[in-house]
């Protein structure tokens, strides 16, 4: 479901609240760095409404240290599988509106689930990347065998906010197949669903996701990652190029497997080899 951002209610009546300290004696003097001067009579002004009602509230965030919490990229858990499915449709459905979005979101939380039964021999895991503090990793309950549907079934004490994910797997689905018999590729593994939350976006979560899943396909020994990305979006082809991926011509004639979205979405095909040497 739509989550809807919390804010103040102002009243539609003219405010004019000002609150004023006194400056101590032994405050420092400002400088041509500070953001808050002293006026003439020594007071100090935190907070102060306009007679339109907003809400001014961004120079008192000056005066005070903010910590920004950190990203931190891991295989997803059975806790973040909501979220998983709320961050897919929001990014890659973001004009659905209620019900539809709730039907879609379940619809994609039952589809996660049942999709990680895989073929025999092939391996697929979703990465997030969650907000937090990176203490709330070290108390968490679970052994580390224990999956369910493929996903880690750890619980940890303190939830984190999930702001991007990634599927990467060796299913070959999207990838042209081998030989007059159209075999099943292997050695190459395939990057899909990779989206961001919308105010997250524009902070290197996309390029950490897309890290670690080469670090994942490095440890399956694959030779190579591949994925499809949309022509008409190029902000991802720039995230993707930067990343080392090139594009693949696809062969005149050829009939290679595309993601199964719109009809008119056009895809460009690239792949990555990778150096297996450097795996950790």
């Amino acid at each position: 479901m739509r989550t809807v951002p919390l804010g103040i209610s102002v009243s539609p009546t003219s405010i004019n609240t000002t609150l004023n300290l006194k400056r101590p004696n032994n405050f420092p003097p400002s400088t041509s760095t500070s953001r808050v001067s002293a006026s003439s009579t020594d007071n100090l002004s935190l907070l102060s409404f306009s007679k339109s009602g907003v809400c001014r509230a961004s120079q008192v965030a000056d005066l005070f240290p903010t910590v920004s919490p950190e990203i931190v990229v891991r295989e997803a858990r059975l806790e973040d599988c909501w979220e998983v499915a709320e961050t897919h449709c929001s990014s890659f459905f973001p004009e659905y509106a209620f019900p539809l979005d709730f039907v879609l979101r379940v619809d994609r939380l039952v589809g996660m689930l049942a999709g990680f039964s895989l073929p025999s021999g092939c391996k697929r895991t979703c990465l997030v990347a969650v907000i937090g503090n990176p203490a709330d990793e070290t108390f968490l309950f679970g052994s580390e065998d224990f999956k369910i549907a493929g996903l880690d079934g750890k619980i940890s004490l303190s939830k984190r906010y999930v702001a991007g994910i990634l599927t990467v797997d060796t299913v070959a689905d999207f990838l042209p197949r081998k030989g007059p018999l159209r075999q099943r590729r292997t050695g190459i593994a395939y990057v899909s669903n990779v989206a961001v939350r919308e105010k997250f976006r524009c902070r290197g979560i996309g390029k950490r996701l897309i890290a670690k899943a080469e670090a994942q396909a490095r440890s399956w020994d694959c030779r190579a990652i591949a994925l499809h990305c949309d022509l008409n979006n190029p902000g991802a082809i720039k995230l993707y190029k930067g990343q080392g991926f090139r594009s693949i011509k696809v062969p005149e004639g050829a009939t290679w497997p595309q993601p199964k979205t719109a009809p008119d979405v056009r895809f460009n095909f690239m792949m990555k080899l990778l150096n297996n040497t450097t795996a950790s």
